[in-house]
């Protein structure tokens, strides 16, 4: 079944709206930690609660999904987030504020897991890269614009969270508009396998294509959990801490659809070997150019230009490998890679920033991106096409 106009616009706004509430949370709780006396490696642990609850709900949800459809689960998913946002101003305490960003974590997995899989489920062959592309797109629109309510702290210290929730309670109405769907029927020949042999059975094919939603998560944490205590420590104002974080998100929103156009017409691994590579050099580059402004926000940008589009092209790549009824099972393991990455992100970062002063946020991610690139580049990977050759 295809996707229709007004489904695929709604599904974007509301990918577009979770995208604000997390680029929001993220650098505004480390900059009222950070001004709060609270060091960076507790800081990035707390930063590590969204995604401890995205591989909580992780093992649960595929069932549900299977049964109820994608309609209810976006809908639970968006009260979990809306609630959350709401009781954050009632107490600000260390531990009351890592379990609601842990039951955001959760309600956000419930989310993105089902708009991506009724995307990529829904898609054509021949334009999976740009509607994924769209909806990375769309994320990663709202999540540059969200660093830039870091200033209505001077405002009101509440004003960010209400917002949010705000914007949440309008997604929900937005799916409610919607018809339900259910992801396709498991074929017969699959129906007896239990949901551990076909986890097995997708990370036995597809295990390359989780790589770039791991070397995404990791560069959205560290730099937004991470970038504003460095920058804060080392004579970064928090202006320039406001503009940079959006250039870099700029950059991907730029490339994100041009890339998965290409990867549609020239295949996603050379695609990916071009974004690790340049976004690897780039991000070296921002090393020698922390004096500067200008300089700083420029390979902000480009390094946003070549790495932006990791997720959904991990996401088209993991579609292009698995058979359809295997595509909520490896949308599932591409949030848990997502999580774990965006986990190591903030710790790393923290542990980086402590060890290292200067550059340290630099060191993190250019280490990860040159080690993650090897196995896309040494490793051939087999379409379901020629799965579905040999096996027949």
């Amino acid at each position: 079944m295809q996707l229709s106009t007004y489904k695929f616009s709604v599904l974007v706004s509301i990918v577009f709206i979770s995208g604000f509430a997390q680029g929001m949370l993220l650098p505004l709780i480390a900059v009222i930690f950070e001004q709060s006396g609270t060091s960076a490696s507790l800081n990035g642990f707390h930063a590590t609660a969204l995604y401890i609850g995205i591989l909580l709900a992780s093992p649960f949800i595929e069932k549900p999904l299977r049964k109820f459809g994608y309609k209810p689960l976006i809908l639970i998913g968006l009260v979990a987030v809306i609630l959350s946002f709401f009781l954050f101003p009632f107490w600000k305490v260390f531990w009351f504020w890592f379990v609601l960003r842990l039951i955001i974590g959760i309600g956000d997995h419930m989310l993105h897991f089902s708009t991506q899989t009724w995307i990529t489920s829904n898609s054509p062959d021949d334009k999976r890269g740009r509607n994924i592309s769209i909806y990375g797109i769309a994320f990663g629109a709202g999540f540059g614009i969200g660093p830039l309510m870091t200033k209505l702290l001077e405002v009101n210290a509440n004003l960010p969270f209400w917002l949010a929730a705000g914007l949440c309670f309008l997604s929900f109405l937005l799916m409610t508009s919607i018809r339900n769907e259910k992801p396709e029927t498991i074929t017969a020949k699959s129906a007896g396998i239990t949901a551990l042999s076909r986890y097995k059975k997708v990370i036995k094919i597809g295990w390359v294509s989780l790589l770039p939603p791991f070397a995404y998560g990791f560069l959205e944490s560290t730099l937004h959990g991470s970038f504003p205590v460095f920058a804060l420590r080392n004579g970064i104002s928090l202006d320039w801490v406001a503009a940079v974080l959006p250039a870099f998100v700029l950059g991907g929103l730029l490339f994100q659809l041009p890339l998965g156009i290409l990867s549609d017409k020239m295949g996603r691994k050379p695609i990916l070997i071009f974004s690790f590579l340049f976004g690897f050099f780039s991000f070296l580059g921002t090393f020698w150019a922390l004096q500067s402004f200008w300089l700083l926000f420029s390979l902000f940008f480009l390094s946003g230009m070549f790495t932006g589009s990791m997720f959904s092209m991990g996401i088209a790549y993991m579609s292009d490998l698995l058979p359809k009824y295997d595509l909520p099972a490896g949308n599932i393991l591409a949030g848990i890679s997502f999580s774990i990455g965006s986990m190591a992100g903030p710790l790393i970062g923290g542990s980086f920033i402590n060890l290292f002063h200067e550059g340290a946020f630099v060191f993190s991610i250019c280490g990860m991106l040159f080690v993650l690139s090897l196995p896309i580049l040494f490793i051939k990977a087999e379409t379901k096409e020629k799965l579905q050759t040999k096996t027949a």
